[in-house]
């Protein structure tokens, strides 16, 4: 069982940025694949970036160029830095954990709040 903790969300303005962590406990941090997902009101969750227990990482489209994922393993945490954010970045962001060795492992946070507004 892994237990996911995320923290780092808050309120931005329009261009500002905001870094989000999770932290894990209680599995081999370094064999899951890691990612962020977002949830807007009245929208389904979907994936803003994922980092491979290997480092490899891949982007929403609507992300690209401003956000970045990133792992360590010492620490046993995932970060997502956000910059240039825009209102519609606005959702409960969770974190999510999968064994790169079977999918059948999978968890999650308990999300963090990120609001994008003047």
């Amino acid at each position: 069982q892994v237990q996911l903790v995320e923290s780092g969300g808050g309120l931005a303005q329009p261009g500002g940025s905001l870094r989000l962590s999770c932290v894990a406990s209680g599995g081999i941090f370094s064999i899951y694949n890691m990612g962020w997902y977002r949830q807007a009101p009245g929208k389904q969750r979907e994936l803003v970036a994922r980092i491979t227990s290997g480092g490899s990482t891949l982007y929403a489209d609507s992300v690209k160029g401003r956000f970045t994922i990133a792992r360590d393993n010492a620490l046993k945490t995932v970060y997502l830095e956000m910059s240039s954010l825009k209102p519609e970045d606005t959702a409960v962001y969770y974190c999510n954990a999968v064994s790169a060795i079977s999918s059948r492992y999978a968890f999650w946070g308990q999300g963090t709040q990120v609001t994008v507004s003047t």
